[in-house]
């Protein structure tokens, strides 16, 4: 019993060291507990025994949602700093990334024959996650703040980022963004150009973050990958503006690049 006990503990210590063996414990914890209140259901009125039933039914299909949710949405959290020291580790993540931007490539642009530049991404994104933990105590520079009132139609571009350790922050609109901006710092912010606030709300919002003294470099992602839109967001004080998401990939990672040196 005490062997049982102490490998039990072992377990428990290896799995706290990451998010998702955290999770595990909780579960497990809860239904211990849900457990132990079942030995004593028989004693219990039928009303006492329904929120029990209700909860060991619906629970599973909870963990299952948020679960779902957290891989789409954010799988980077999933992952603890150890998960980083592993060479295998990051060619999973590698592979990952890769794997996103090409389907985001195949969605956005209808040239299918785009080559995807495989050496390419995987010397940019072996760059980045291998120095995220050299900087944790300026973990901002992994940040990226995203503008879009549409941000489903960005998740393979968020899962590419997210997948080798950035960190992906939503908002919906101008204000939403500045908001964030005041109360977080970003290595870099990617706009659209047009959303419900009018067409080119990109600019306003590049006009007002660049009216605050802010030089967090920007990017446009919008519809256009013309030469000539490229030229205006440089002229206003953007980095560069693509339609293209393998090039929207590198020039993101390119700025963050300069800030790890």
């Amino acid at each position: 019993m005490d062997n049982k006990v102490k490998e039990f503990g072992n377990t428990a210590v290896s799995l706290s060291r990451n998010p998702l063996g955290i999770i595990a414990l909780f579960i497990v914890l809860v239904y211990g507990l849900a457990s132990m209140v079942t030995v004593f259901s028989s004693s219990f009125t039928e009303v006492e025994r329904r929120p029990l039933i209700y909860f060991l039914v619906i629970f599973p299909v909870l963990v299952l949602i948020v679960f779902s949710w957290l891989v789409s949405r954010h799988s980077q959290s999933l992952f603890a700093p150890s998960d980083f020291e592993n060479e295998e580790n990051y060619v999973k993540l590698q592979l990952s990334a890769i794997a996103s931007i090409s389907t985001a490539v195949s969605n956005k642009l209808d040239n299918t024959e785009t080559k995807i530049e495989v050496d390419s991404l995987i010397s940019l994104t072996n760059t980045i996650s291998k120095k995220i933990r050299a900087h944790e105590e300026e973990f901002w520079k992994f940040k990226i703040l995203w503008v879009d009132d549409h941000p489903e139609n960005n998740l393979y571009e968020r899962n590419a980022f997210e997948s080798i350790g950035l960190c992906v922050t939503i908002a919906l609109s101008t204000n939403e963004a500045l908001m964030k901006l005041e109360n977080s710092r970003f290595a870099v912010i990617i706009s659209d150009m047009g959303r419900k606030e009018g067409a080119q709300e990109g600019y306003v919002l590049l006009e007002a973050i660049r009216s605050r003294g802010l030089e967090t470099p920007f990017f446009v992602y919008a519809g256009s990958g013309d030469e000539k839109h490229k030229e205006m967001a440089i002229s206003k004080g953007a980095q560069g503006s693509t339609n293209d998401p393998q090039e929207l990939f590198k020039q993101v990672l390119g700025e963050i690049g300069k800030l790890i040196k």
